[in-house]
């Protein structure tokens, strides 16, 4: 591979870990399914991930000609992702909770009344939350119809999904080894990534714009 696609796949490895962030969300899982046997929460894990996983795999695949029929700009899209993933990375520098990232309260009392939350909430909005989705759009359309870029994409959202999973199965164990102020750490400096490249998407899309224009 050249240097300019690995350095893109290893962008948007980055950008996926990132803002799914199975560190973050595994604290979540334990929360919701402490009360489920240990089979049982293995499985909810497995159908949560497998939701959010068939979710991102449709924004990536058809969310540029969702754009077009919606007659939405690439650029505009890439500005208005940009600014989405910027509140979302400032929610995770300052470690407080926001709909981006986590569920509202009227979602937490709904989630708790609901014996399977691998659906909701963890499926949609904890693993594919807004900032996801937008991700995967943006990351898709910057690839330019190069195969190599896309399917390495497609293969890192794998990955990661992966990861997610793991960390949900050993969730228990990670809040005992960092415990809530290790979780946040962890998540303060992807923040800090994530704002960087929600920047770089805003210049990007002002470019593309700036360039129509002249």
């Amino acid at each position: 591979m050249t240097p300019d696609v690995t350095a893109q796949l290893l962008a948007a490895f980055v950008t996926l870990m990132v803002v799914i962030d199975p560190v973050g969300i595994a604290p979540l899982f334990g929360t919701l399914t402490r009360s489920h046997p240990e089979l049982e929460r293995r499985q909810i894990a497995l159908r949560a991930v497998l939701v959010a996983g068939g979710v991102l795999f449709f924004f990536a695949l058809m969310g540029r000609p969702t754009l077009a029929f919606m007659g939405i700009s690439l650029p505009a899209f890439r500005i208005a992702g940009g600014v989405l993933l910027l509140l979302l990375s400032i929610d995770m520098v300052m470690a407080r909770q926001s709909g981006l990232r986590t569920t509202t309260p009227r979602e937490n009392e709904e989630a708790g009344n609901r014996e399977d939350p691998s659906v909701f909430p963890l499926g949609i909005p904890l693993i594919a939350g807004p900032g996801a989705m937008t991700s995967v759009v943006l990351l898709w359309s910057n690839a330019g119809g190069n195969w190599v870029i896309q399917g390495g994409i497609l293969i890192e959202l794998v990955v990661v999904l992966v990861s997610t999973l793991i960390a949900f199965r050993l969730a228990d164990r990670m809040m005992k080894l960092l415990g809530v102020t290790g979780v946040n750490v962890v998540t303060r400096v992807l923040g800090i990534l994530l704002a960087a490249l929600s920047v770089q998407f805003m210049i990007d899309g002002g470019l593309q714009v700036w360039r129509a224009l002249a």
